[in-house]
């Protein structure tokens, strides 16, 4: 490709980039979001765009432009503070908290045993009516969400949240943090597919601006390891995937979606004792992740989650879940047909699944799992994008982008939001088989080429 489709390409991510500034700096909140209504759909157009003409470019360039963009993309976050949660107030606290040498789980932030490391970062003075404070049992105001339980992150992120508060005891540090983990992950996408268009999926992804940067939510440091246990895992390096899988999962429980993908085709053959080497080491390294913590606070190294899950709606009969399932089952029912739905992929993926490509499966798997639950947490979807930048199937975004509608427009749209995404997702399937299948003619079958290079010879 001639180096002229290069500018156009460059034109394009620099409207993305000052598209997210301004969605980034415009004033719309979790509080009042109808100001990010246009602004997140002018940056999903752009970004559509952008990857379109990097497609054009030629392939020495694509490396380069892809890293420049993520660091420019990733950069807009940082451009405020956080504007549609306050996840990372309760990171800063944690991680203060641990400085203190206190166990997280120990106590809730509202524990007057804890008062001493309060300020007016984590604690202001004031009316407390913005849409990111709220009062504590004793009548505090605090920015820090749920003050009256205990956090519900797992031992992996609590030190990561440890390791940033030298650095700050205000969210700039998780924002900066997010940034570079963020731009880390593009960097491996590179290194994994060989410096691929694709990765750019992943890096110029509008919501990394605002999930992993500007929200600061630690899924990303989760995305980063399990996007490097794939790639050990698709080089037959078990022990070290199974090790950085193990640690993911202990950063945020969902990573242990892409288990099935790092086994694909497991169930093919004969099972092997070398089969349970990598799972046996991520569970491994996830046990001995919470000793540390078990042995200062407990059973109470649960935290918050037992209640976090009831409160988010998973109890068996609960309306608030499973919302497109809900359409044909009912209610009482829906958990447990998304259960069976969950089984048969990844029987399918141990079955059928690429070893070469563990992305492929984990794709399936955890998408699949999104497009059940219905979530209301697009950050949830970060672990989508990294194996969409993986695997190349763009479709899989819009589960993402339905988690994005909910969260700003409420539990009304839960079924049209995910509706729309398994039908971007089933469609995206259709014209992938129709496409191979008119490749298929073109090329013609190896019996067909075989006949025709005969006949060719013969008229010679």
């Amino acid at each position: 490709m001639p180096i002229r489709t290069v500018p156009p390409c460059v034109l394009a991510l620099a409207a993305l980039v000052a598209a997210l500034a301004r969605t980034v700096t415009g004033g719309g909140t979790l509080g009042n979001p109808h100001p990010l209504y246009g602004w997140y759909l002018a940056d999903a157009a752009l970004f559509a765009l952008a990857v379109a003409l990097l497609r054009r470019v030629p392939g020495r360039s694509v490396a380069a432009l892809v890293l420049v963009g993520g660091v420019a993309v990733a950069g807009t976050g940082l451009l405020a503070p956080p504007r549609t949660s306050d996840d990372a107030y309760r990171y800063v606290w944690d991680g203060r908290v641990q400085a203190a040498r206190i166990s997280p789980y120990a106590h809730a932030p509202d524990d007057p045993a804890l008062a001493g490391l309060r300020d007016p970062g984590l604690f202001p003075a004031g009316s407390c009516t913005s849409w990111d404070e709220r009062r504590t049992a004793a009548g505090d105001c605090t920015h820090i969400n749920r003050p009256a339980v205990h956090t519900i992150y797992p031992p992996v992120a609590e030190a990561y949240f440890l390791a940033l508060h030298p650095f700050g005891g205000g969210v700039r540090g998780p924002q900066v943090g997010g940034a570079l983990l963020a731009v880390a992950t593009t960097g491996v996408l590179l290194l994994i597919r060989r410096r691929d268009w694709r990765a750019a999926l992943w890096g110029w992804c509008p919501g990394l601006a605002v999930w992993s940067v500007n929200d600061a939510h630690v899924d990303t440091l989760g995305v980063l390891l399990m996007v490097a246990a794939l790639g050990y895992a698709a080089r037959g390096r078990a022990v070290a995937g199974g090790a950085l899988l193990g640690a993911a999962i202990a950063t945020k429980l969902i990573p242990a979606l892409a288990l099935p993908g790092a086994l694909s085709g497991a169930l093919a053959r004969r099972p092997r004792p070398r089969d349970l080497l990598l799972p046996a080491v991520a569970l491994g390294v996830f046990a001995l992740s919470y000793l540390p913590y078990l042995a200062a606070s407990g059973t109470g190294v649960l935290g918050y989650l037992p209640g976090y899950l009831r409160e988010e709606g998973y109890d068996d009969g609960h309306i608030e879940r499973f919302g497109l399932l809900r359409l044909v089952f009912p209610d009482a029912l829906a958990p447990y047909a998304a259960g069976a739905v969950l089984l048969a992929v990844v029987l399918y993926v141990l079955r059928r699944g690429d070893p070469a490509r563990p992305w492929s499966g984990a794709l399936l798997v955890t998408g699949t799992a999104l497009l059940v639950i219905a979530p209301n947490y697009p950050w949830y979807g970060l672990l989508v994008v990294a194996l969409v930048a993986l695997d190349g199937r763009w479709e899989w975004l819009a589960v993402p982008a339905a988690g994005q509608a909910l969260y700003l427009l409420g539990g009304e749209v839960q079924q049209q939001a995910y509706g729309a995404a398994l039908g971007v997702v089933l469609a995206g399937v259709a014209i992938r088989q129709l496409t191979g299948r008119q490749t298929a003619r073109r090329r013609g079958t190896p019996g067909q080429r075989v006949r025709e290079e005969a006949g060719h010879h013969l008229n010679e």
